[in-house]
């Protein structure tokens, strides 16, 4: 897979308004939870709530601290406020966390602005931590345009369509091998009120650009639309965006869950688990949860690809991955928490424990060859494994595009902008305004953004 960032317009020197845009949510922000540090030779690690991530702090002091002595303090937040702490304390490289999740979208800007340690003189040194087996999708998104190594993932994810097999068999409905967007919709009406407070679909409607704008983007792509043009015209108007998302608006409004504009990644995860929708669209990474032991609807799913229109595959690609702090005197600590969080030894441990089914996956080929883990996930084994390698962040559409992105446009002033239109669409979404309305005023903000870099 091409590496993103070798095609990523350059910045050209433009540092402190890429610190600016990154930084700019990040204001107003500092009521979002509260931050006490370990202190002493304590790591502080800053990350996302999600459940695998919870699951790490967990199993940290027991199994990291008791064998390196490297005591560690988390402050874990939602996605959107940990987004806005990270970009506020590593643009200011004030240091007060030595490791934070980023993402491959943040990387290449905060690389380049000297924000992050390089890694690769660890990986050399460290030769059991084996860099050969991550997947090379996730090697080529965390590598900068330098050449340097920048972050090491946690877990790695696409976008696939998750449903309830039992739930389709009772109603007579049947899957697609590779269903279409059309297709869903239609299997989401017939599910809509097949059990008691079942919804059809769950669909992200929480504002943020890294929580609605990602599964709409993917349906914009496929359905012949684009955020900007190669040469960055602003196509938010454009009748192949407005198509994508009043079909999306239509379909969560219609058939999806009940608070959509407030349901994000977790809320629909949580409706899944609870049986609350009959079909989710989302992260790779929630088939870990929903396979999990305990889980009230283990081996109750069904798991296909990204549904499409007028592309061959539509599943995004991320990973959440750990990335040290320039500013950090800790480089050494850091790196042997990231190296045991990341690598094998904690997978054999979540399986041990936790079951392989939630092992945080999708950056390891190893995991998928393991028999542990195949015989406990092989529902969504192979369909995850085949949609990281599909996923093509330099053509996820049906037109040539200006930078790197699948389920975002990979310019750092996107945290804005990406983050005011989902606010418009929410607003949709709500019924407080028509999805042209709330495309015009979008189309405004892309036009700022265009001036840029045209």
């Amino acid at each position: 897979m091409p590496h993103p960032g070798r095609h990523r317009p350059r910045l050209r020197g433009r540092a402190c308004a890429v610190a600016a845009a990154l930084a700019l949510l990040a204001t107003g922000c500092a009521g979002a939870g509260g931050t006490s540090f370990g202190g002493g030779d304590a790591l502080n690690v800053l990350m996302v709530n999600n459940p695998q991530m919870v699951e790490l702090q967990k199993l940290t002091a027991k199994h990291f601290t008791a064998k390196t002595g490297v005591k560690v303090h988390f402050t874990v937040l939602p996605e959107n406020d940990v987004r806005d702490k990270i970009s506020q304390d590593f643009s200011n490289q004030a240091g007060q966390y030595d490791v934070a999740t980023i993402s491959n979208f943040e990387l290449p800007f905060f690389a380049e602005n000297g924000w992050l340690s390089p890694l690769d003189s660890y990986v050399e040194a460290d030769t059991a931590f084996d860099q050969k087996d991550i997947l090379q999708p996730l090697r080529d998104s965390l590598t900068a345009e330098d050449g340097k190594l920048y972050a090491q993932p946690f877990y790695g994810e696409s976008s696939f369509l998750m449903y309830r097999k039992d739930v389709f068999e009772k109603q007579g409905l049947t899957m697609p091998e590779k269903p279409t967007w059309q297709q869903v919709a239609k299997l989401a009406e017939r599910a809509d009120g097949a059990e008691r407070g079942m919804k059809g679909i769950c669909l992200r409607g929480l504002p943020g650009w890294g929580e609605v704008i990602a599964p709409l983007t993917t349906v914009v792509n496929t359905m012949g639309g684009t955020w900007f043009t190669e040469d960055w015209e602003p196509r938010l108007t454009a009748p192949e965006f407005k198509k994508a998302t009043k079909f999306y608006v239509d379909l969560v409004r219609e058939h999806g869950e009940l608070g959509a504009p407030q349901s994000g990644y977790a809320e629909c995860l949580n409706n899944m688990t609870q049986g609350k929708t009959a079909m989710w669209y989302d992260a790779t990474a929630g088939a870990g949860s929903l396979e999990a032991e305990g889980s009230p609807v283990k081996g109750k799913i069904g798991y296909v690809p990204a549904p499409v229109e007028r592309t061959k595959s539509s599943g995004w690609l991320y990973t959440w991955a750990w990335g040290l702090q320039k500013a950090s005197k800790k480089t050494d600590d850091a790196w042997k928490f990231v190296s045991w969080a990341s690598g094998k030894e904690y997978e054999e441990l979540v399986g041990s424990t936790s079951g392989w089914s939630n092992v945080p996956a999708g950056k390891r080929a190893s995991t998928y060859a393991h028999p542990d883990y195949r015989a406990e996930a092989g529902a969504f084994a192979d369909v995850t494994e085949r949609a990281i390698s599909e996923a093509d962040p330099m053509n996820p559409g049906t037109q040539p595009r200006p930078t790197a992105g699948i389920q975002f446009v990979g310019v750092p002033e996107f945290t804005d902008l990406g983050t005011r239109v989902a606010q418009e669409i929410s607003a949709a979404i709500a019924g407080r305004q028509s999805v042209d309305a709330a495309l015009a005023t979008s189309q405004k903000l892309a036009e700022k953004v265009a001036e840029e870099y045209r």
